[in-house]
């Protein structure tokens, strides 16, 4: 169930990384948020809360376009979900 739900998640963010539209610095953003998610060197509630700390920051940039935005909230939802599961 979890696995899927971060294939999802990665999938997502992948896209907002390769999306041009979007500013360079929520590209890497996003790709930052993958890294953290995928580290299996800590638990998955700890990575699911690094990768949704980072999010929330672009979230809030005022550069991001409100596509961008959008896809950042259904993200850190999705994590939530998995960081409330994986208790």
């Amino acid at each position: 169930m979890a696995a899927d739900k971060i294939k999802q998640i990665v999938d997502v963010l992948d896209m907002l990384a390769e999306d041009t539209s979007v500013p360079r610095n929520i590209r890497k953003g996003a790709s930052d948020a993958k890294a953290k998610l995928l580290d299996n060197k800590e638990a998955l509630d700890v990575r699911a809360t690094s990768a949704m700390i980072i999010l929330d920051d672009l979230a809030n940039d005022p550069n991001i376009p409100l596509h961008g935005r959008t896809l950042i909230w259904n993200v850190i939802s999705q994590l939530e979900m998995v960081s409330n599961q994986s208790r």
